[in-house]
């Protein structure tokens, strides 16, 4: 059996998989933040709800809004604040008295789509978490790809490539919260496209609210779609010329927009050298359950 942990910063959610893939157990609690080893009992907790309900003892793989540095060995980038600077997975190794691996949230995504999701069977597959932020991971061979830094996948802290005037003049008024400007993340985000349909109409709306628009063919809406899906295509463009993955997965609320898969193809092929692409562009099968599946398998099949 394999357990997996999602750690978010409002909930930690636990999922326990039988060897095939059925799903045994899962249960959600809120997240209790800003405490360290509230956050370390609780974790704990789920494992052991888990395994008591199963009557089975499994591997443990936590997924976490972060990364482990693979020169520190402490989390580093996490969102979840109180996580940073901590050994994590050597602590609740400790705590429960097995190996536990951990990973990056969005390479939990790819790692889930990749054993028996939208990436099933391929190699190297790329998926982006296109939701509040922009982020991505990459699993190879069903593993994560974390890099040598820890870093890989962090495809929304890049600039958004081959840039307009206008959106040179954006990234000056709206630069990314890491400090920088013109990154992926501020064009490309869930919160990227509310923020550039305000700037056409003035108006403060939800990205679900402005397709809703689009659906009843506002124009103003449609302009804001139509801006955002060009600048979602050349960044995936990036993506595919730098290492032409075999499939790209899409998570997170803009995933949801179905017409992305439509639109999106066909946009990126001018961005691709030689102009040749067929890469798929999939929707994440698990959606939400993606990661916490992905978490569990961090201990892939043998």
């Amino acid at each position: 059996m394999r357990i997996g942990i999602d750690l978010g910063g409002t909930k930690i959610e636990v999922i326990a998989l039988a060897n095939d893939g059925r799903e045994l157990f899962r249960k959600r609690i809120e997240t209790p933040r800003h405490d360290y080893h509230q956050t370390l009992s609780a974790i704990a907790s789920l494992v052991t709800d888990a395994e008591e309900a199963t009557g089975e003892k499994g591997s443990v793989g936590v997924g976490i809004p972060g990364t482990l540095s693979p020169f520190s060995g402490k989390v580093k980038n996490a969102n979840s604040v109180w996580l940073n600077g901590q050994a994590l997975d050597r602590d609740l190794s400790d705590l429960l008295a097995r190996p536990v691996r951990l990973a990056n949230d969005a390479n939990c995504l790819a790692v889930s789509e990749a054993t028996d999701g939208a990436g099933a069977g391929k190699h190297l597959v790329f998926a982006a978490i296109i939701g509040t932020g922009c982020g991505s991971g990459i699993a190879i061979g069903g593993r994560v790809h974390s890099g040598g830094n820890g870093i890989a996948g962090e495809w929304g802290h890049n600039p958004l490539p081959w840039q307009d005037e206008e959106e040179r003049r954006y990234q000056l008024e709206v630069p990314c919260y890491c400090g920088k400007k013109g990154c992926i993340e501020t064009f490309v985000s869930g919160t990227g496209f509310a923020m550039d349909y305000f700037r056409l109409s003035g108006k403060p709306l939800k990205g679900y609210e402005i397709i809703t628009l689009v659906e009843q063919g506002d124009v103003i809406a449609e302009q804001a779609m139509q801006r955002y899906e060009q600048r979602f295509a050349k960044s995936l463009a990036h993506v595919i010329n730098l290492f032409d993955p075999d499939v790209i997965v899409l998570g997170g609320g803009m995933s949801n927009v179905d017409r992305l898969y439509c639109t999106l193809p066909d946009l990126i092929r001018p961005w691709i050298f030689g102009g040749e692409c067929e890469t798929p562009i999939r929707k994440a099968i698990h959606g939400d359950s993606s990661g916490v599946r992905g978490a569990a398998w961090l201990w892939p099949q043998q």
